[in-house]
């Protein structure tokens, strides 16, 4: 049985990296590839500061929880939401997403992926 594994403080201290335009950042934590590799999991923090609209085609499902700030987040039907802290979202497989804010955004995410497989 693997042991637990504790990331202290990840929310403030794990910093994602820059993947997209001149604000979006994006990091996996932690997967559980080595574990379950034929289904792995993995989980993160994305980031989005005010300026450039992140357009996203998921490849893989995924949930996200919005920790701090806020997003608008768009779908392919046109549908949008604000989304703030508390708020939870599903995106599966396929979903052509826009991201966008007028501050900043931060949410952590767990994708049905391997590590850094965007």
């Amino acid at each position: 049985m693997p042991a637990m594994q504790y990331f202290e403080k990840a929310q403030s201290a794990f910093k994602p990296p820059l993947i997209a335009n001149e604000n979006a950042y994006l990091g996996d934590i932690t997967t559980t590839e080595s574990i379950n590799p034929e289904s792995p999991m993995s989980g993160g923090l994305y980031r989005l500061e005010k300026g450039t609209p992140l357009e996203y085609t998921y490849s893989y499902d995924e949930l996200k929880i919005i920790l701090e700030g806020h997003f608008y987040i768009t779908d392919e039907t046109g549908k949008e939401v604000k989304g703030e802290k508390g708020d939870v979202f599903m995106f599966p497989k396929g979903s052509k997403i826009t991201f966008k804010t007028d501050d900043y955004g931060l949410a952590f995410f767990v994708g049905q992926r391997k590590k850094d497989a965007l």
